[in-house]
């Protein structure tokens, strides 16, 4: 298991000179050294912030990529490896316009948009917001890696650790861990001879884990009394290697592979797993199906074993919801409009976070094979999309309540 990141929590506008920053940077090179002693590695150190939105004195395209540059140039020197300036918002529906050249202006820059209110609705707008920019950015660059750099969300709340999920609620500085922990799925899996023996060696294996580091992140609080510990992300994120796939931890339990019948049990069953941990959840902790950075996930997407409509539907029982699916690079924002939009009503009606890391990649058509040479990512082939779009209502503008199921009925009378 590693350290994916050390994500540090701070709004910018209380400290104009950059102070938090700094602080911030002071505080996740601690913590970093206190993993490494304790013999975790940390791949990198972040910076969130509160909504970039709120950090804009206009609306201008020029003042966002200002403010972009700026803070990045900030938590650069401050030692962060990466920056997340958190979502653009359904009450201010310019700001999604600004994150394609904010993004297109920087290096090392996240950003987001929120598809959902406070009141947790569903803006219609705001979905095809979303979609739009993810349209806006694939032309960025040729193998569609603009599109890593931003998320669109539903129902997330502050506090986040993984990119580029992650914004500040604008209160305390903060901090938490987002774990590479998909290993001990697979060392659970593979050494258990029923479902009762698998669960309970995966849960033992994260509670000793996240014992380890609430005793570190214990010791740091007495140098940094001022930032609050957040808590451990257990998503068990991948790697694109067997030993760190999570679709060979399902495969291990007894699925033929990943996307068939018995995959909405695995990944049921993990994700229980989680639940059933103790250690202080923040963020998902759940299943995190990020389909080119798992060597297994990767091979069955090209197999057509697995589709988009399948991480969906796992979606509905785990998970952080669509993560690095490479589309095709003619995917219109219709399309990528109807998809979010699914995930939008997943998250709102079962009263959960979901996100949407979507990738179409110039050139290429549905059943393409890719052909990246990027360590982090295995090869695999563009998964389609439907072709037609939606009409009617669906096509609108309204933002519109969808309840989970339990409040609308923990009110109403048993009926004969």
């Amino acid at each position: 298991m590693k350290i994916r990141s050390i994500t540090y929590f701070c709004d910018p506008s209380q400290a104009p000179d950059g102070g938090c920053i700094q602080r911030g940077g002071e505080c996740t090179a601690a913590m970093r050294q206190a993993c490494q002693d304790a013999g975790y590695e940390v791949q990198t150190t972040r910076l969130a912030t509160t909504p970039f939105p709120r950090l804009l004195r206009g609306d201008t395209v020029a003042e966002a990529v200002e403010l972009a540059q700026r803070l990045e140039q900030a938590a650069r020197a401050a030692g962060f490896d990466y920056l997340a300036l958190g979502p653009a918002l359904p009450d201010d529906l310019a700001a999604y316009a600004l994150i394609p050249d904010m993004l297109a202006a920087t290096e090392n820059v996240f950003a987001s948009g929120m598809m959902t209110s406070t009141a947790k609705e569903i803006s219609l707008p705001a979905v095809r917001a979303c979609a739009d920019v993810i349209r806006r950015l694939a032309p960025l660059d040729e193998n569609g890696f603009a599109n890593l750099y931003f998320a669109a969300l539903a129902n997330v709340p502050p506090g986040a650790p993984f990119f580029p999920a992650a914004y500040h609620a604008g209160d305390t500085p903060a901090f938490a861990l987002a774990l590479e922990a998909a290993d001990l799925a697979v060392e659970a899996f593979a050494a258990a001879d029923d479902l009762s023996a698998a669960r309970e060696r995966l849960r033992v294996a994260v509670e000793e884990h996240a014992q380890a580091l609430r005793r570190v992140a214990g010791v740091l609080r007495g140098r940094f009394d001022e930032v609050a510990f957040l808590g451990l992300d257990f998503s068990l994120a991948p790697f694109p290697e067997e030993a760190r796939s999570l679709g060979m931890a399902f495969e291990h339990l007894g699925v033929p592979a990943v996307g068939l019948h018995g995959s909405l049990a695995a990944a049921a069953l993990i994700a229980e797993t989680l639940d059933r941990a103790e250690f202080p959840h923040v963020g998902f902790s759940g299943l995190m199906l990020p389909v080119l950075e798992d060597a297994t996930l990767a091979a069955r997407a090209a197999e057509g074993t697995l589709t988009v409509k399948d991480l969906l539907l796992f979606s509905a029982v785990c998970g952080t919801g669509l993560d690095t699916v490479p589309l095709p690079g003619d995917a219109s924002v219709e399309q990528l409009t109807a998809v979010l939009l699914d995930l939008a009503v997943l998250a709102a009606r079962l009263d959960k976070p979901l996100t949407a890391r979507l990738m179409p990649i110039l050139g290429k058509e549905a059943g393409d094979p890719t052909d990246f040479d990027f360590p982090y990512f295995a090869n695999s082939r563009v998964m389609a999309l439907d072709a037609d779009a939606l009409t009617g209502a669906l096509a609108g503008t309204e933002t519109i309540a969808i309840a989970p199921r339990g409040e609308l009925l923990d009110g109403l009378s048993p009926q004969g």
